[in-house]
């Protein structure tokens, strides 16, 4: 009885040491890939005044600052979207190199046209680099990153950020730079007016992409018409309207496959800058992909290689920065 009894216990420690070795597994993959994302270190807060969603959300890395920054601009056709992330996001990943991460709100189109959107951005650059002794930032090291509207807005960003025409005095210090010093444009609308002519990729649905619906097109609600119609704004809304010398490099991404922005735009973007930036400073990658971005699909835009380029692109721009720990 006895020896049966030292047997079973016997038998039961290596059940019980792969147990334990699942599970150290599976909490290492959690935290590598932010199933369960972190919470920010400081939330809701308002960097202007006229609207709710002029609001950011700050996550600060381990160790101690200042911290360089990185923006996340979400996507959703100008018209959708929050500054929540969801688990899984990509941008979290910053977290470990270093980077404080800042998740910004803006207003959309139901509330009001361009170029109110990249004001906002401007705006809470600025609110940022105000606050960075308060929130353990360096106001010298910060990029931009964003998501199809959001791509476009960063794109924006990194070319208009000293342009006195997408200001509102009512939105922060002019006295401040509303600067960046990199960009990621991922599946990045650029020169709307060019959409019309830019084939979407075979075997794509009707009614996909952002200039799809005429006066009810994700576009038309963002110009305040169709890119014909209005194309004075159309030409503001741009980046590639601002493009010169100072600008800061680029890492623009995009999928082939895109239904909802085609390729194209990001092949015009990275065209316009390499001249004028010099092409040591602009990287294009086109993908096999479509219009989503997530771990869950499998897109190449997450997988853990794509997002070690993202980061090494920061830190090259940046400046290294240790791994958090």
């Amino acid at each position: 009885m006895t020896r049966h009894t030292r047997s079973s216990h016997t038998r039961r420690w290596p059940c019980l040491a792969l147990l334990l070795a699942g599970l150290a597994a599976l909490l290492t993959f959690v935290a590598a890939w932010r199933i369960l994302p972190p919470r920010p270190t400081a939330a809701d807060l308002a960097y202007a005044s006229l609207s709710p969603r002029q609001r950011l959300d700050i996550y600060l890395p381990r160790g101690t600052g200042p911290h360089p920054v990185v923006i996340w601009v979400h996507g959703g056709a100008w018209r959708w979207g929050e500054r929540a992330l969801p688990p899984l996001a990509a941008p979290f990943a910053v977290l470990d190199r270093g980077y404080a991460l800042v998740s910004v709100g803006y207003r959309l189109t139901d509330e009001a046209t361009f170029p109110a959107q990249i004001q906002d951005l401007r705006a809470a650059v600025r609110w940022l680099r105000a606050n960075a002794v308060a929130y353990d930032l360096d106001p010298e090291r910060f990029a931009v990153w964003g998501f199809s509207a959001g791509g476009h807005l960063a794109a924006l960003l990194g070319t208009a950020g000293t342009v006195a025409a997408l200001d509102d005095p009512r939105l922060g210090d002019p006295a401040i730079s509303s600067r960046v010093q990199a960009v990621v444009a991922w599946a990045s609308p650029s020169d709307l007016a060019a959409l019309a002519g830019q084939p979407s990729p075979p075997g794509c649905p009707a009614g996909e992409r952002v200039d799809e619906g005429g006066t009810r097109s994700p576009v038309a609600w963002l110009l305040g018409g169709p890119p014909e119609l209005v194309p004075e704004q159309a030409r503001l809304a741009n980046p590639l309207t601002y493009i010169s010398a100072d600008d800061p490099p680029f890492l623009i991404q995009h999928g082939r496959e895109d239904c909802v922005v085609p390729y194209q735009q990001s092949e015009l973007l990275y065209g316009a800058l390499v001249p004028v930036i010099g092409a040591e400073h602009v990287t294009l990658t086109l993908f096999d992909a479509g219009h989503d971005p997530s771990l869950l699909s499998l897109s190449p835009f997450s997988r853990w290689a794509n997002r070690e380029r993202v980061l090494d692109f920061l830190d090259q721009q940046l400046g290294r920065v240790r791994r958090a720990g």
